[in-house]
């Protein structure tokens, strides 16, 4: 998602978070055997990934001018964001009853498998799983608080960094939720709806938080922190709405599992919501109905919605939904527009 940060910026970063699995390592050898493979479990869910959440803060610090030797504070606040996205991620798993990731197992999955080896049954070895999992986000959860807490900044900062943390953690929770209640009311949920849910599932802790983190680092103008606020959940808004149309029309590699996923899992997104509103809506809804049979179903679930409009109906609506974070950019200092107009066209290159 970012380019050109150079090599030492992605070690600072990844020493942040390695330091900080590294602890929890440590805590866990007291704890018994369990914990310990939690705790390792816990360390393969956070290492590799892109970092572009990390990045984002560190990008947008130095594009409002902030000074190297305050980096040393910068580093935690962006690997933070990092541990926070992990434990969403672990967390979404288990809501989705997902056992992989990536096509290895997950936390969950592990423990299962764990507790399938001790001799449990199913329902009981599920139940592990889902235990680890969520105490396994639980752990990361508080990592990222952590970092932040003992970041090396002034306390002012620290107030507003937490602030900024505070908002990521309660609305990604709020849009979370509502997407599980979405799906359980299908049809009946508004377009505008299912919208709100998507920006707040990700826009916030995705973009907005981390861009104003790394802005408010550098000494960024309460105005201009208004602006990112805005810009930032334009982008998040267009990325997540990318990432519904990856889950529908992507290839197994864009999407990390099988094409077609949400159509055969029939998730509710602005999409489907899209398509609910044209003359095609009953062949449409006919070969949704079974698309979890297999892939020609997908394949012919793909070509319904395709040719209903909604496709391109949601493309436009990303495109203006990126114009408007453009415009917003436009009123903050030229590197920091350069940033999130570099960040529009890699959402923009990510539409299957």
């Amino acid at each position: 998602m970012i380019h050109g940060l150079g090599p030492d910026v992605r070690q600072g970063i990844d020493d942040e978070i390695d330091a900080a699995l590294a602890r929890l390592r440590r805590r866990a050898g007291d704890l018994g055997e369990s914990f310990a493979a939690l705790a390792d479990a816990v360390t393969r869910a956070a290492s590799g990934g892109k970092r572009f959440r990390p990045a984002l803060v560190v990008a947008n610090f130095e594009a409002f001018g902030g000074r190297a030797d305050e980096m040393t504070g910068v580093y935690p606040v962006a690997a933070s964001f990092e541990l926070l996205h992990t434990a969403f991620v672990v967390h979404d798993d288990v809501i989705d009853h997902d056992i992989e990731r990536r096509g290895i197992p997950n936390i969950a999955g592990e423990f299962r498998l764990r507790g399938s080896g001790a001799g449990a049954g199913a329902v009981a070895a599920a139940g592990l799983g889902d235990a680890a999992a969520i105490l396994g986000g639980d752990l990361l959860l508080y990592e990222a608080t952590r970092l932040i807490a003992l970041a090396d900044i002034s306390a002012n900062r620290r107030a507003a960094l937490m602030a900024l943390f505070d908002d990521a953690v309660v609305v990604s929770a709020a849009g979370e939720l509502a997407d599980v209640e979405n799906a359980l009311r299908g049809a009946d949920q508004s377009g505008d709806s299912l919208l709100t849910a998507a920006h707040d599932k990700t826009a916030v802790y995705s973009f907005t938080a981390p861009l104003r983190a790394g802005a408010l680092l550098a000494g960024a103008s309460a105005q201009d922190l208004e602006t990112l606020r805005l810009c930032g959940g334009d982008l998040g808004l267009a990325y997540q709405l990318v990432d519904d149309l990856i889950g529908a029309f992507g290839t197994t590699d864009q999407a990390g599992r099988d094409a077609g996923g949400d159509l055969r899992e029939a998730k509710r997104t602005p999409l489907i919501a899209l398509a609910q509103q044209t003359p095609s809506w009953p062949t449409v809804s006919d070969a949704l109905s079974r698309a979890h049979t297999g892939a020609i179903a997908v394949l012919e679930a793909q070509r319904v919605l395709d040719e209903s409009g909604a496709r391109t109906r949601l493309c436009g609506l990303v495109e203006d939904t990126l114009a408007q974070a453009l415009i917003s950019a436009e009123r903050l200092p030229s590197a920091a527009a350069t940033l999130l107009g570099g960040i529009a066209e890699r959402i923009r290159e990510r539409i299957p």
